[in-house]
């Protein structure tokens, strides 16, 4: 849509609040942090130019190159089996079941607590000598499997991450708003041709939802994915040997260590990352908007 001349003072007057938040608290310390990643800094002494070493560096760093394959590994299980398990919550409660009400709000709850709450939880589960886990597997005479799943090196990374993929609440919500905006015409159509819940779900619900909620829930999932940090800064700290680390929790100890140049160059790097997901994303839910097309049978005429 073309402005007229006499609206474009008012269509920019709106914006700019809007535009000046986002250039101070956005676009200048991105770009700070992009000439920062070009220094050896330790915040003290003068700042040394050193081009593109700071990028070198990193991908030799085995540490480094591990926190980017554990956060692509994590941005993937969420938008793709995170996603999937809250969109398929979202189309049984939508339906409204009996006790709809209590699994919603059930589903929901851990939403509203702490992630460092969660983490020092599933720290006492995984224990090894007093956790949950192992003592349920030693009640059912699997003992032998027992183990310290955060110290072990094959058990620790996916220890961390799978006891987060099943907290599905807050995309549940998101979508079963989006599900609740579906004319029930569509659905009542579908009933008369004798389609059955599951069909509606493959042709109706996901088809209307895919470019709206589910889109913006895979884009949050990802996004999420690759910015974890308290999970496994509580849980593990990174370790064993690195198994666990995150772009985030790399970056946090370099600026530990007063290495601003490579906590930057990581920052950056992070920031690449994340822009390639959604321009993947986005393309990979691009295309011709769904239609739904209910035929009618003999009930229908």
């Amino acid at each position: 849509m073309k402005l007229e001349r006499s609206d474009r003072a008012p269509f920019w007057a709106f914006l700019a609040p809007a535009i000046a938040l986002m250039v101070v608290f956005f676009i200048i310390p991105v770009i700070y942090v992009a000439v920062v990643s070009l220094m050896k800094w330790n915040g003290i002494s003068t700042p040394e130019f050193r081009e593109l070493r700071n990028y070198v560096l990193l991908f030799k760093d085995k540490a480094f190159v591990r926190s980017v394959t554990n956060n692509v590994i994590w941005a993937l299980v969420a938008g793709f089996i995170q996603v999937p398990l809250a969109m398929i919550m979202a189309i049984i409660l939508s339906r409204k079941p009996k006790g709809w009400k209590f699994f919603r709000t059930v589903y929901f709850f851990p939403q509203v607590i702490s992630g460092i709450a969660l983490a020092t939880l599933w720290r006492a589960i995984y224990s090894a000598d007093t956790g949950l886990l192992n003592g349920l597997l030693r009640s059912i005479g699997l003992g032998h499997l027992a183990k310290d799943w955060l110290g072990t090196i094959e058990t620790a990374f996916p220890a961390v991450l799978i006891y987060w993929v099943f907290y599905v609440g807050y995309y549940m919500v998101i979508m079963m708003a989006d599900i609740t905006t579906i004319d029930d015409s569509y659905y009542e159509a579908a009933t008369i041709d004798g389609a059955t819940d599951f069909q509606q779900a493959i042709y109706i619900t996901i088809p209307l939802i895919r470019r709206t909620s589910l889109l913006t829930c895979v884009t949050l999932a990802s996004v999420m994915g690759l910015r974890q940090f308290e999970q496994v800064y509580m849980l593990t700290n990174g370790q064993p040997a690195n198994t666990t680390s995150t772009i985030v929790l790399y970056m946090y100890k370099k600026l530990q260590d007063s290495n601003y140049g490579m906590a930057g160059a990581s920052a950056v790097i992070l920031i690449l990352v994340g822009v390639v997901f959604i321009v993947c994303i986005r393309k990979l839910f691009e295309g011709r908007g769904e239609t739904v097309k209910v035929k009618k049978g003999r009930a229908g005429k």
